[in-house]
């Protein structure tokens, strides 16, 4: 069972694709919602959740505040799922994508989102990561507004993902099998 951990939806069950993913337990979750918060990044945030599977990250954001959220997943049965997640929880501002983390991310970004949660399927190589995480450093039309937090989630045995110049891990986290890594834009005191 998957539930909401917490804000206004918390506690509440949502239903998970039938097969193809795998959603973040609720107390990696858990926790990682609260390293989140004390960044401040989830409340009044817009959100990308990419591979987002059942939606449970993305949908954990806008129950905690987050007022712009976007679930994007290839597959239609996921997507089919978050929307049917979206209505029963009733939550706004979030829409649903059917779509490839990379097609998608190679349109236009509009206003710059606060916070990433990219959760691909462990058994995603690391080349074609790195081609997701690429288009969220560009400096034209870019995706992150200042001050954004990137998050991935992988396996407690995958490697660091390689950060696309522009962007530089500035945490990681290890819950048990999951593995999480904190990602933010370089600034010029970087690079110096």
């Amino acid at each position: 069972m998957t539930r909401i951990v917490a804000g206004s939806a918390g506690g509440r069950r949502i239903e998970v694709p039938r097969s193809g993913t795998r959603p973040t337990s609720d107390r990696v979750r858990e926790a990682l919602f609260g390293r989140l918060e004390h960044y401040g990044v989830v409340a009044g945030a817009r959100v990308l959740d990419l591979c987002a599977g059942s939606g449970a990250l993305g949908l954990e954001a806008a129950s905690r505040g987050a007022t712009d959220v976007t679930l994007v997943d290839s597959a239609r049965a996921a997507t089919q799922v978050c929307a049917a997640n979206v209505k029963a929880l009733g939550l706004r501002g979030v829409r649903v994508v059917t779509a490839k983390v990379t097609s998608f991310l190679a349109g236009v970004a509009g206003a710059g989102v606060d916070l990433v949660l990219l959760d691909p399927p462990y058994d995603l190589p690391e080349a074609e990561l790195s081609l997701m995480l690429e288009p969220l450093a560009r400096t034209e039309d870019p995706w992150l507004a200042e001050g954004a937090v990137v998050v991935v989630e992988r396996s407690s045995r995958s490697p660091e993902p390689t950060w696309p110049a522009g962007l530089r891990r500035f945490s990681e986290k290890r819950y048990g099998e999951t593995r999480v890594w904190f990602a933010e834009l370089e600034t010029a005191d970087d690079a110096a």
